[in-house]
């Protein structure tokens, strides 16, 4: 399998593994969102291919940035949209400083189709260590196409409008709600072959969370919560500390679900921050991450019934009440 090459940008964005991380990194990080409009290549995805068919293209959305130093620009952290209730989750930011509004009004219309609107209204979720935050709203999707989402502050001091261009797929690469995944061969401690660093870029790994592989979990009769995401070497300009999140989860829950972080790339101990060096794990290219066109390894996380169907579907950062109130619909 080839190794992934380096993001068009220069900086690694932490994705806050560990609360050890330091003030300046995690400021380093918010700058880079509120000041800089970034550009992500796509990985090089074999046996799938970097370029899918327009069946399979995942929405592809760069951040929205207007250089007036008013104005207030979008990031997409929920880039895979399907037809249907979805998920939408977006990061608004000006020149100066991140929108932290407690809501957003949101308005979605069709651009390439009948017209309609649909209004709703987005809640701030704020993310670990109360740096960053992200908006999130459920939004109904009639039809695939292009949509515009215009997004408006709601009890602020920032007032404006951002814009939000996305595309609605029929079918994604990526497992829906509703699908049984596949049943992935992951890594696991259970052998007594590997260690943590041979699984994990986590700084502060928890073990518990490379127990049970992703294949045992789909046929093993529970409920699942499963992470890909890479803590150490996240290059999206929307990465939160989800591994963590997904641990504190099982803290809280720990009976309730089989837990598994599954590490996007396969050599971690062979990166040691060289990301030319690293190579995507299978798991990645079996659950359609690699067909996203500029894939830029945001984490996900499916939360599974004990029938080992996707109940629940998370692109980018999600928080810990919406992991819980996932969770608690599965694990009734």
């Amino acid at each position: 399998m080839p190794c992934l090459p380096l993001p068009s940008f220069a900086t690694v964005i932490p994705a806050f593994a560990g609360i050890q991380k330091s003030a300046a990194a995690t400021i380093a990080a918010l700058l880079c969102i509120v000041a800089i409009t970034v550009a992500c290549a796509s990985p090089t995805a074999e046996p799938a291919p970097t370029t899918p068919p327009a069946t399979t293209a995942a929405a592809i959305a760069v951040p929205t940035v207007d250089p007036n130093n008013d104005a207030i620009n979008s990031h997409l952290a929920t880039k895979v949209l399907e037809v249907g209730e979805q998920r939408v989750a977006f990061l608004l930011t000006t020149q100066k400083a991140l929108v932290n509004a407690p809501h957003a009004q949101i308005s979605a219309s069709r651009q390439d189709g009948p017209a309609g609107v649909v209004d709703v209204v987005a809640d701030y979720n704020e993310w670990p260590y109360g740096v960053r935050g992200s908006y999130v709203a459920i939004i109904e999707f009639p039809a695939p196409g292009d949509y515009l989402l215009t997004a408006s502050p709601l009890g602020g001091d920032i007032t404006g409008e951002a814009r939000i261009p996305v595309s609605v797929l029929e079918d994604a690469s990526v497992p829906s709600v509703g699908d049984i995944p596949p049943a992935t061969q992951t890594k696991t401690l259970s052998d007594g072959e590997l260690t943590l660093a041979d699984i994990t870029t986590s700084y502060q790994p928890d073990a518990e969370l490379y127990q049970v592989s992703v294949a045992d979990a789909v046929a093993s009769g529970r409920p699942s919560v499963i992470v890909f995401a890479t803590p150490a070497f996240c290059t999206s300009p929307t990465c939160g500390p989800q591994v963590d999140t997904v641990s504190e989860l099982r803290a809280a829950n720990p009976d309730a679900a089989n837990y598994i972080h599954v590490e996007l790339y396969d050599n971690p101990a062979e990166i040691q921050g060289d990301l030319s060096v690293a190579r995507v794990v299978p798991a990645a290219y079996e659950w359609g991450f690699t067909q996203i066109p500029h894939w830029t390894n945001e984490s996900w996380v499916f939360v599974l019934d004990g029938d080992g169907i996707i109940r629940h579907r998370f692109e980018g950062f999600a928080t810990l009440n919406e992991l819980q109130a996932a969770l608690s619909e599965v694990a009734k």
